[in-house]
């Protein structure tokens, strides 16, 4: 399903694939060879989604583009099934395994691989062929990895990445109820949208 947001349709080239059931909000632009399989979501929300050749995004990914954060992924890049790209990078030849997320401002580096379930926090840079572990956390500028159950040694490097400003615009304490009031009117914008007709 192509949509067109913000008065930016998406551009598919004739060697590209779109799954039925796949949808690509606005200002999507996919490469030559790329394949985007059924139930997978590329908004470009306020900023652009960009996807380079031969890259394949799996069933059910999300991938978020947005003004500060565009989405930005390289080339010959596997972007795994139930997958959550929000404002990032993702430089060639990645592997994103199911289930990862990658936040706004973050970059992983040529070769890197995000294994099942692993995160890469916001404005996180993991260096060119890093392997995160299933389930682990990648935080920091140059990244270091986490298991789960270092939560403390987390935070002590998650507090400083200002998760609620660089995702939400707001300080850390903001009442959920104003962020929320914020979202609702940030995405009422999809209220305009409109289907494009095969083409």
């Amino acid at each position: 399903m192509l949509i067109q947001h913000r008065g930016r349709r998406p551009l598919v080239p004739d060697s590209a694939y779109v799954a039925p059931s796949a949808t690509l909000c606005g200002a999507v632009v996919l490469g030559e060879g790329a394949r985007v399989l059924h139930g997978a979501v590329l908004t470009a929300e306020d900023g652009e989604v960009r996807v380079g050749a031969d890259t394949v995004v799996m069933e059910h990914a999300l991938v978020r583009g947005r003004a500060r954060h565009p989405a930005v992924i390289g080339d010959a890049v596997l972007i795994g099934p139930h997958t959550h790209v929000n404002g990032a990078v993702v430089e060639d030849e990645v592997f994103v395994a199911t289930g990862a997320s990658l936040f706004p401002g973050s970059v992983a580096g040529a070769g890197a691989e995000l294994r099942i379930n692993s995160v890469l926090h916001v404005g996180s840079r993991l260096a060119p062929g890093t392997v995160v572990p299933i389930g682990w956390i990648a935080a920091g500028d140059p990244a270091r990895l986490f298991a789960p159950e270092q939560h403390e040694e987390l935070w002590q490097v998650q507090r400083e990445l200002d998760f609620p400003g660089t995702v939400y615009g707001v300080p850390r304490g903001t009442p959920m109820r104003d962020i929320m009031t914020r979202q609702s009117a940030f995405y009422g914008a999809h209220l305009d949208d409109r289907l494009l007709d095969d083409e």
